[in-house]
């Protein structure tokens, strides 16, 4: 197994504390919700760390890619730690190595992360592009993780292609969706309709057609689904 960049991790830490606003920190911490506290770095002032770290410290492969990722998010103190880690998987310098053998990583990110923020990043702007790219390997997986206990993985497979526009699978949706009609969750109510409005954009008649076959659909999932239309 390859070894993590110690010296990123450590520069990602120092810096993150670097910025920190004891202030902002607590606010951002009852905003989401977090058990994990926050050191108070705005995303602007995040984003722009990330691009001074990661042109400072280039990974060799995607091995280490892997491990610095696992590092900087399992052993994170502080969110924006993990901010950091989903930001490192999308660094444009590592684009080449999006492949499916990077799904194992996102699935962890995803099911550890077990928040809306996390989840959906990398559900939209990581497994989503995977999907597109090579649905072959990543398809089987989604439909798998549409029927999973854990209702993240169910979230990201419901919300996957929400930038696919045309190349929308909508065997895949319907059956993400149809997975978790039935259920009371809200963060799954909520995706159903997010999912179905968007395609809406692309496809407003089948959007309509596959409400009016589904009611049992919640009211929530409904009426964002129908927002535009």
């Amino acid at each position: 197994m390859a070894e993590p960049d110690e010296a990123l991790v450590e520069a990602a830490r120092r810096g993150l504390a670097e910025l920190a606003d004891p202030v902002k920190a607590p606010q951002m911490q009852r905003y989401m919700r977090s058990e994990m506290p926050f050191r108070g770095v705005p995303k602007p002032e995040r984003a722009a760390l990330a691009r001074r770290l990661f042109a400072a410290h280039p990974l060799p492969s995607p091995a280490v890619l892997v491990a610095t990722v696992r590092t900087l998010w399992d052993a994170a103190r502080f969110r924006e730690e993990r901010y950091l880690a989903t930001d490192l998987t999308g660094w444009r310098g590592y684009r080449a190595w999006q492949g499916p053998e990077l799904l194992p990583l996102y699935e962890h990110m995803i099911v550890t992360g077990a928040w809306w923020d996390h989840v959906d990043e990398i559900a939209n702007r990581r497994v989503g592009p995977l999907l597109l790219a090579h649905p072959d390997e990543v398809a089987p997986a989604m439909r798998a993780w549409a029927h999973d206990d854990d209702r993240w993985r169910r979230r990201t497979a419901i919300i996957c292609q929400l930038g696919a526009k045309e190349r929308t699978d909508v065997a895949l949706l319907t059956e993400a969706i149809e997975a978790s009609i039935g259920e009371g969750d809200f963060f799954l109510r909520k995706a159903i309709g997010w999912a179905l409005r968007q395609h809406a954009r692309v496809d407003p008649d089948w959007v309509r057609a596959f409400v009016a076959a589904h009611p049992d659909l919640s009211p929530l999932s409904v009426r964002e689904a129908t927002k535009h239309l």
